[in-house]
């Protein structure tokens, strides 16, 4: 509940852009997915841009159009990775789990060059 209010607050003002930094990240799996539908029919009907920072792979390709992976510090962009999976998505698509696997791959890829 908590989260939706906090959701609601940032759109009372009408922003332009709309920044969400991990809002998901300490609600259990069915809430967080519950959230995530929420916020695709808000940016649906609402069409702002929606600048989303998560370290949760599987959400980040469900949620959007590019997946922006960045590098360890100092922070530099590793690779975008372009969502064309049409909407509306599910969230077990084979499409949007082979790009949740292939965000996984350029992670560990980096990591492996960091070690």
């Amino acid at each position: 509940m908590q989260q939706r209010v906090s959701v609601a607050r940032a759109l009372a003002i009408d922003p332009q852009v709309l920044l969400m930094d991990e809002p998901f990240s300490h609600l259990d799996e069915l809430t967080a997915r519950s959230m995530r539908s929420e916020l695709l029919k808000i940016w649906e009907s609402e069409r702002k841009t929606v600048i989303f920072v998560t370290h949760n792979a599987h959400e980040a390709v469900f949620l959007a159009d590019r997946v922006i992976v960045l590098t360890d510090k100092p922070t530099k962009v590793r690779e975008v990775l372009h969502i064309d999976i049409p909407r509306p998505r599910d969230y077990e698509d084979p499409a949007v789990i082979g790009l949740y696997r292939r965000s996984i791959e350029v992670v560990m890829e980096g990591g492996k060059r960091s070690l």
